[in-house]
């Protein structure tokens, strides 16, 4: 598999996003979980991103228990912080989105006490003894405590040499850019903001991202699942997409059949030849959803298809495509 560089690290061009085994949408039984894990490692996947927040630590139990079988360093790991688990009193209600069947729930805490309570508490889900990436999960309405308290703490654990790379993970773009500007950060997690439906990255993180050699782990490649199955009913950025967004890609469902390939293959090949794009962060939930995205990325798109997309101006006409069409 092809490796890049991120800061000093080296990381594979695939990563393995871990959302999805929290029980993301739906329950995901421990043996689909471990063969999962086991079928992104044999397939070469050596980077694995993961949360407090997926699954209520469930992710991170059980990605670390695989992992604690394999040479230490062998592979990079990514974690977040800005959420603290904790169990509320009483019951705690299903969640809409986890169905983890863990008690705790997450609560926000992006101080710089919070962030080294919540790095301590994630190896310990992991039992692992360090993590390589440390990322501000989501702070949208926390940006002045995510700089004076969460990038602090991190700053801090980078300088010791705790963790080799900083930065943040989000659903938006504008608020990274803020960032880049603001902290001398390693790379960023953006979800769903770089894709054959949304190009908003290349207004200004992707230019202030490769000015300042700032990695992108670009995650949420196929926007929650309508660009690998587009369908009425069709997830978008986690909610049910709307007609409009449904009819888009239907139309580039129907344009990669016409030219004989898939449309998750466009999507994932779309997404990994921009320049800036270090990691594409792809989540499954069995192994033949892992085996399905090696797949995608190796997968023919014919030069006529990348051709029709730019003249038929079904992408920003700044995003690079593979093969320069």
């Amino acid at each position: 598999m092809k490796r890049s560089r991120l800061g000093t690290l080296d990381v594979t061009s695939i990563g393995l996003g871990s959302a999805p085994l929290g029980g993301l949408f739906s329950p995901v039984s421990d043996a689909d979980a471990h063969a999962t894990l086991e079928r992104g490692w044999s397939a070469g996947i050596r980077f694995y991103d993961t949360a407090p927040l997926y699954g209520f630590g469930l992710a991170e139990r059980r990605l670390g228990a695989f992992l604690r079988q394999q040479p230490r360093d062998s592979y990079v790991i990514s974690t977040k912080v800005g959420r603290l688990l904790r169990a509320p009193d009483g019951g705690a209600a299903e969640d809409d989105y986890y169905k983890s069947g863990q008690r705790e729930r997450p609560v926000f805490d992006f101080s710089y006490d919070g962030v080294m309570r919540s790095v301590e508490e994630s190896l310990g889900r992991l039992r692992l003894d360090r993590v390589d990436v440390l990322l501000v999960h989501d702070p949208d309405d926390h940006y002045d405590d995510a700089v004076a308290g969460a990038f602090r703490a991190l700053q801090r654990l980078r300088s010791e040499g705790t963790v080799k790379a900083i930065g943040a993970g989000m659903n938006q773009s504008e608020m990274l850019v803020r960032f880049a500007e603001a902290v001398p950060v390693d790379c960023f997690l953006l979800a769903g903001r770089y894709t054959l439906l949304d190009q908003g990255a290349l207004d200004a993180l992707f230019p202030v991202c490769q000015a300042r050699h700032i990695g992108i782990l670009l995650g949420g490649i196929y926007n929650s699942g309508i660009l690998a199955n587009p369908h009425p009913g069709a997830k978008f950025d986690y909610q049910d997409a709307d007609a409009a967004l449904v009819t888009r890609a239907l139309a580039l469902d129907a344009l990669c059949r016409k030219h004989g390939t898939e449309l998750k293959a466009a999507a994932l090949q779309f997404c990994m030849a921009h320049p800036a794009v270090t990691v594409a962060v792809m989540g499954a939930r069995n192994a033949g959803e892992v085996a399905d995205n090696i797949a995608m990325s190796e997968t023919a798109v014919p030069p006529a298809f990348w051709q029709e997309l730019r003249a038929r101006n079904l992408v920003d006409a700044r995003a690079p495509l593979p093969g320069g069409a």
